[in-house]
């Protein structure tokens, strides 16, 4: 029963009513946050968090929609909405905006975030960052050009419980690592055929969208990255076969100590996993279990622990026990609440980054550049990799825009950028982003820049 109690706590103040804060002086001005697209997402994801954070405050959103805009504020109290063909630019030229959050199809996310940042502002990008992993390394050298902070929501990472795994295994209690393997499985009728994420055109895919979670959580644990793809295969989707459905990859890690063999492997996600004997339906399959050499820890759990989820440890022999990680121990000065979600977690690191303070973690732009990386191998290892998208190929017609754009401001900035072109399936540019830098446009030693950085760029190979 106290368990049931402490769920309906927890679940109710990290997702329905979340208490108050205190505003102090100490505070300062709250950061104001703009969301691209009235997204399901978005109200877990960052609205309600912020409600319980003192120095947020989410003020505006966007949608192509004008009345979705309107509607989606009004449900969630937020006091602008911007809707209609150029409702996303004109979220991104509000001056009152600090921070944009953009929860957008993964096909939209390399755009939007480069002309976000081109605008100044700081983004928390939803996970998977781009389509390609050269998409997501111009993306944060560009936030680095422009002194901003860019985050890749891979918002489990924030999480006590994810750490005290990553405790457990590098304390040594069990040993070396040999295998590790991880899930992210959906029972068939979470996703619906007509969903986005079944979109190609606008980055769909059951790797994409789900993969790239167990991927990174070995990544994690493991403090390494793969040494090669041993085997993947994916199920293709029946309405475009460029789309996978489900993925499974057999991978290897470096050994996890001298003298030893890699660690192995697999990753699963899965879209639609079929019902027990026709009409059982099936529980997610939301594990990582790491086996070591003298026992093993197992994860439930590991998207989201603030609802429910436990750490088995057992130790060859027969001794096991059980644990969760609600919040930190006690006296390690570290912030969080048993009621706190990842979401909240990682809003509360990526607040303090802008800030500059020291978040108590932090997701590094390396980690997710070679997170996109493997997708890309692992994508090639199932011979999905056989259109322009999942070879991170480069449309030179369509982002031709987006690339003059942003050459456009660091010029204006008295800058240069030297990686600037990307593969684009995107919507067209409004010029009105950059109205603040007319002058250059009538400037024949820009264009003369400008042509020759996108020659060089650009050019067929």
């Amino acid at each position: 029963m106290a368990s049931v109690i402490g769920f309906l706590k927890r679940f109710n103040a990290a997702f329905l009513d979340p208490p108050t804060p205190a505003s102090t002086a100490s505070n300062g001005t709250p950061l104001k946050f703009g969301i691209l697209g009235a997204a399901r997402i978005a109200p877990p994801a960052l609205i309600t968090p912020a409600n319980s954070h003192a120095e947020v405050e989410v003020c505006a959103v966007a949608a192509r929609d004008v009345k979705r805009a309107k509607s989606f504020a009004k449900k969630h109290n937020i006091k602008k909405w911007y809707g209609g063909k150029n409702g996303y630019q004109e979220l991104l030229d509000d001056p009152e905006i600090d921070v944009i959050y953009n929860p957008l199809p993964n096909g939209l996310h390399y755009e939007w975030t480069m002309k976000a940042l081109a605008a100044g502002k700081h983004v928390l990008l939803e996970k998977p960052s781009g389509d390609t992993a050269e998409e997501t390394r111009r993306m944060f050298e560009f936030a680095s050009q422009k002194g901003l902070i860019l985050l890749e929501a891979f918002h489990y990472r924030f999480h006590p419980a994810i750490q005290r795994v990553k405790e457990i295994i590098d304390s040594g209690e069990l040993g070396p690592i040999k295998e590790i393997n991880a899930a992210l499985c959906l029972p068939k009728g979470f996703i619906k055929d007509d969903d986005i994420r079944m979109n190609y055109d606008i980055g769909g895919g059951a790797m994409m969208d789900c993969g790239c979670y167990p991927l990174s959580c070995v990544r994690y644990l493991t403090k390494s990255n793969p040494i090669a793809v041993v085997s993947a295969s994916s199920a293709r989707f029946h309405g475009d076969a460029r789309v996978d459905t489900a993925t499974s990859a057999n991978l290897l890690f470096p050994p996890s100590s001298p003298g030893t063999e890699p660690v192995k492997a697999t990753i699963k996600c899965d879209f639609s996993m079929p019902p027990r004997l026709g009409f059982i339906p099936r529980w997610p399959d939301i594990s990582v279990r790491a086996v070591c050499a003298q026992g093993f820890v197992e994860f439930f759990n590991f998207p989201m622990p603030v609802i429910y989820h436990s750490i088995k440890v057992s130790l060859n022999g027969g001794k096991t026990r059980t644990e969760k990680a609600y919040s930190f121990p006690p006296g390690s000065g570290l912030k969080g609440e048993e009621w706190w979600s990842t979401y909240r977690y990682q809003l509360e690191a990526f607040v303090d980054k802008i800030r500059g303070r020291t978040p108590q973690t932090w997701m590094a732009y390396e980690d997710s550049i070679a997170n996109m990386e493997w997708i890309e191998k692992i994508y090639e290892e199932s011979e999905m990799a056989n259109t322009p998208m999942r070879t991170g190929w480069v449309d030179r017609a369509q982002t031709l825009s987006i690339c003059y754009s942003v050459l456009l401001c660091r010029w204006t900035e008295g800058h240069s950028i030297s990686h600037t072109s990307g593969r684009s399936t995107r919507e067209g540019h409004d010029s009105r982003l950059f109205s603040s830098c007319v002058p250059a446009m009538v400037d024949p030693s820009f264009h003369l820049y400008a042509f020759a950085t996108l020659g060089r760029e650009l050019r067929v190979s």
